[in-house]
């Protein structure tokens, strides 16, 4: 079967792409696909891209023939292991990705496998409408994932399961038969029995099944209660044999996590928009065992939801360089939170209801604080902390990580005092802390033990802990999983918990509906132990790397990659929005996330066995299409910085192999600039022509259709020497002339010296040298270490909380409070944060002043202006948005739009390269470059970045603005 003949064949067959060959490129997307966001890791045959449902029958057919096994998978954000196997991963989020017909009146949708829970709703929206299953991950979670995994999320108690709003679906059984399975009234479940073929053969074995008394006995007794509304172990035979309802067989299909047929179409029933009007009560508790009270007295007010949080999350927002700003509603030092959600079509209806609740709990001495918070923006931020649960502990130092282990694990909310107890007194018997949160209200509590999966002892307690925990399950008679599913994880355990008996029945629909195991084998039944195959098992070299970068703040650079969970926060789309990741939104490819690079750079940095573990092809292919937009940074929930891993890498990969001559000349861009200045007119005549600057691109390897920038005859410090009025001062501020400002937007620097002097500050332009951005791009850091060396050295005992350091462009200045921090030598380290904790974008001294009352409205003009903003993805990455927006704002009559992009493609020289370009315009397509396209011409285009409004140009002619050219525009001189 793993002749590579029989692959090369099928790749012959296919429309789509089959990756399974010993290329570098090959390699990266099997190792890319060879971890989901479990502890599990194994390495497919083969990853396919099915184009459409031929290439699936073609892909169905192989597997028959070779013994081997398709893995459907989505989005990747299973926690169970369901899309980690060594057979052919069949990626289908890349093609299946179509809204096929909606119908408003009856109040239903028909979607391919590859749509987005929030991208659908998105589309809904306008119609009153929305899919209800709301998953953590729903920015990213498809409906295939949600319909395999029978997804719940947050406010499941009220909007229900996956299971309950599927009406239809569509689907390729075993011999590639294209059936439909739906709700069946009793005439039409009969005609199925008589069909002669695959799909009514499957009919009658599963009405042979659930007809039988004893198997009816063993699924009534061996079936978690029925108040438990997440009942996800197994396959789904105690709703399937309810016969009080129409049989369909899509409830079994719903939790069956792709073991039983392929999704090809999927029919979901919607639901009116909630009411608008929407409150949260943020109960405090000083013990989670009172919390789970609390949260019974909570259901009792019928909220839409009721989630927890637990001490473990709430600190790790502490100084989190996003999550930090979602801390405003904390009171105290709580070690439980407990989020009641109530919605009402009027504000006063959803405050009488939440505090009917908070009057209960008073009286019963339950908490001790309960703000009460409102408005869409202070609610999204609550509901934040507790969507990117999973994500924040994993900023936990060292080796003892959060795991998924039993933190799918349902039982009654009644029953989770008790159930809670239990847990805490069986982990610490196993000597391990644990985190707590998720979804109360449902009574099946995330609870993520802290376990060192590197070391035996840790591989012990984790299987240890499923074991007794396990035994709480039958207890309390739980489910042993609610909506994360059994995957390889919890498989081994379901007999105990649901009974020999059942788990003979599961066995059989697995063999009805899958006799030789073409569709996920070995998940639900059949599963290798839970210990194997573990993420860290291969792990050969865990010896300490020397790096460029100091890596100490998050342990190293292997810890670093380590602390991405897999929970795919970087494949959302431009319509969730954000910055994270530009190259995934624009090629939608697995390789192009986060998660790619980080799990790529893990696992050759444990396991090559060069003496330089960063030489090899496969982290080159998969960190090629990175901006490093810095993005991740901060919207990654455990902030894994891969743009800055992206640079050591490079700089190690020029230790072995060199630099090429285009990555020289952008990182010396400084220089080529600097000489181009002393001969602008040549130099300008140059690039301006499309002939000689056709050679120039064609000689250095950009693209043909991007124009190159120009320079300026007289640089910006050359033009500052020359003046002789000194202001009248407020205060002395020091203006950083960047690379790009001092030589090719030096009218632009002139402004922002003529705005600040205008408004009474002397500026100064210390002596410095380049920010070293350009050296940092092209992963050049042992020049950019020498290059932030002299810039500390020059600034330090300069720059203070009195005279700022002010910039203009975003990537330069924003390197002294990024970079600069883990690049300088260590007797700098001080000074160098003494200058970041004071170098600021202008944008931020401006807010600064006019907050403090040294600038007044009265000096600028009242005549009404529209402008529109898009943000630098540095500015975005540090939250200075907001910031230049209201900076822009500050006129009376001045208003200001964000425009909801993310990177704008450019990246630096990244949009320049002749292999990068359609991507970067790709990038820009997605939603800046349509919307500067549809504003009116007499609305402004402001963009900080000298990148940003180069691509603007370029991608539509239309020239756009740096926020100090507007606000000197509208001075009152």
């Amino acid at each position: 079967m793993k002749d590579q003949n029989q692959l090369a064949l099928l790749a012959t067959q296919l429309k789509g792409e089959l990756y399974y060959t010993d290329e570098a490129s090959h390699q990266t997307m099997l190792l890319a696909y060879s971890t989901d966001a479990s502890v599990y890791q194994e390495k497919p045959l083969a990853v396919a891209i099915p184009s459409d449902i031929n290439d699936i029958k073609n892909l169905i057919d192989f597997a028959r023939a070779n013994q081997t096994t398709l893995i459907p998978r989505t989005a990747g954000t299973s926690l169970a292991g369901q899309v980690v196997g060594n057979g052919i991963i069949m990626d289908i989020s890349r093609h299946f990705n179509r809204i096929l017909e909606l119908n408003v009146e009856e109040k239903w949708v028909r979607v391919q496998p590859g749509v987005i829970r929030d991208d659908l709703n998105s589309y809904l929206k306008p119609f009153g409408l929305m899919f209800g299953p709301e998953t953590s991950t729903a920015s990213r979670a498809m409906v295939g994932g949600m319909i395999g995994n029978n997804s719940s999320g947050l406010h499941s108690i009220v909007w229900g399961d996956t299971r309950h709003n599927l009406i239809a679906a569509n689907v390729l059984l075993d011999d590639k038969s294209e059936v439909s399975f739906a709700s069946l009234d009793e005439a039409s479940y009969f005609k199925k029995l008589l069909q002669t073929d695959r799909e009514g053969d499957i009919y009658r074995h599963m009405n042979d099944l659930l007809t039988d008394p004893q198997n009816l006995a063993a699924i009534e007794t061996g079936y978690p209660k029925r108040s438990i509304t997440r009942r996800n172990t197994g396959y789904a035979l105690d709703i399937l044999s309810d016969r009080t309802q129409p049989f369909n067989m899509c409830n079994l299909l719903a939790g069956s996590e792709g073991t039983l047929a392929i999704v090809t179409e999927a029919k979901l029933h919607l639901m009116d928009l909630p009411p608008q009007e929407l409150g949260l009560l943020c109960v405090h508790f000083a013990d989670m065992v009172e919390c789970m009270h609390g949260n019974v007295i909570a259901l009792n007010h019928q909220p839409e939801a009721s989630e927890l949080v637990d001490k473990y999350i709430m600190d790790f927002t502490v100084g989190h360089p996003t999550y930090k700003y979602n801390r405003f509603f904390i009171e105290g030092d709580p070690q439980a939170l407990l989020i009641v959600e109530f919605r009402g079509h009027t504000a006063v209806e959803t405050e009488a209801k939440a505090m009917a609740l908070k009057a209960e709990l008073i009286e019963k001495g339950l908490g001790y604080a309960y703000p009460y918070i409102i408005g869409i923006e202070q609610t999204n931020l609550v509901w934040d902390v507790r969507k990117a649960g999973l994500g924040l502990i994993r900023n936990l130092p060292g080796d003892s990580q959060p795991v998924n282990l039993i933190e799918d694990c349902a039982v009654s909310p009644e029953d989770l005092p008790a159930y809670v107890s239990d847990i805490q007194k069986l982990l610490v018997e196993e000597g391990v802390h644990a985190s707590y949160y998720a979804h109360a209200g449902a009574g099946e509590l995330h609870i993520e033990p802290f376990v060192n999966l590197k070391t035996e002892e840790g591989k012990r307690t984790f299987r240890s802990i499923l074991e007794k925990t396990s035994d709480l399950v039958l207890k309390y008679n739980g489910s042993l999983s609610g909506e994360h599913g059994d995957g390889r994880l919890r498989g081994e355990f379901i007999g105990k918990v649901l009974g020999e008996k059942v788990y003979k029945l599961l066995e059989e629909v697995k063999v009805i509906f899958d006799p030789v195991g073409v569709f996920n084998a070995n998940k639900i039944v059949n599963t290798p132990p839970m210990d194997a195959h573990l993420r860290y098992d291969n792990d050969k070299n865990r010896t300490d790397i020397k790096t460029y970068f100091d890596f100490s703040k998050d342990e190293s650079i292997l810890r670093l990659a380590e602390k991405c969970s897999g929970s795919g926060d970087c494949r959302k789309t431009e319509i969730t929005g954000g910055t994270m990741c530009p190259s995934f939104m624009a090629t939608r490819d697995e390789k192009d996330t986060t998660r790619a690079r980080a799990n790529m750079l893990r696992q050759f940095l444990t396991n090559s066995t060069k003496k330089n573990r960063f030489d090899h092809e496969e982290i080159k292919e998969v960190m090629d299409l990175c901006l490093s937009c810095k993005g991740c940074k901060t919207e990654c929930p455990s902030s894994v910085d891969v743009a800055k891993m992206k640079a050591e890498f490079l700089q190690h990969y020029y230790d072995e192999h060199g630099a090429g001559f285009r990555a020289k000349l952008i990182a010396n861009f400084t220089d080529s600039q600097k000489l181009g200045s002393l001969v602008a007119p040549i130099y300008n005549f140059v690039v301006k022509n499309d002939f000689l600057s056709g050679l120039v691109k064609k000689t250095v390897g950009f693209a043909p259709k991007r124009s190159l920038p120009t320079v300026n005859g007289t640089t910006l410090s050359q033009w500052v020497r020359k003046q002789t009025i000194v202001p009248q001062t407020k205060r002395r501020v020091y203006l950083f002339s960047d690379e790009f400002t001092e030589y090719n937007d030096a009218e632009i620097g002139i402004t922002a010296y003529k705005l600040l002097t205008a408004l009474g500050y002397e500026v100064i332009i210390p002596k410095h040298v380049q920010s070293g951005r350009t050296y940092l791009s092209k992963g050049f850091v042992k020049e950019a270490k020498k290059i932030a060396n002299q810039n500390i050295n020059f600034l330090k005992g300069l720059i203070t909380d009195e005279t700022p350091l002010l910039g203009i462009e975003p990537s330069g200045i924003i390197t002294f409070r990024d970079e600069y921090l883990s690049l300088v030598d260590e007797n700098l380290r001080t000074d160098a944060q003494l200058v970041a904790k004071n170098a600021l974008m202008i944008d931020e001294f401006l807010l600064a002043e006019i907050e403090a009352g040294r600038i007044h409205q009265e000096q600028f003009t009242a005549v009404e202006k529209k402008i529109k903003l898009h943000g630098h993805c540095y500015q975005k990455a540090f939250h200075l948005v907001g910031i230049t927006q209201q900076v822009l704002a500050f006129p009376s009559n001045y208003s200001v739009e964000v425009i909801p992009s993310g990177c704008c493609g450019m990246a630096g020289s990244f949009g320049y390269e002749a292999e990068h370009y359609d991507v970067s315009m790709k990038v820009a397509e997605l939603v800046l470059l349509p919307a500067v396209r549809n504003t009116d011409t007499a609305t402004l285009i402001a963009a900080a970045g000298t990148s940003c409004r180069h691509q603007i140009k370029d991608g539509t002619g239309r020239k756009s603005f740096h926020p100090v050219e507007i606000l000197y525009d509208a001075l009152l001189k």
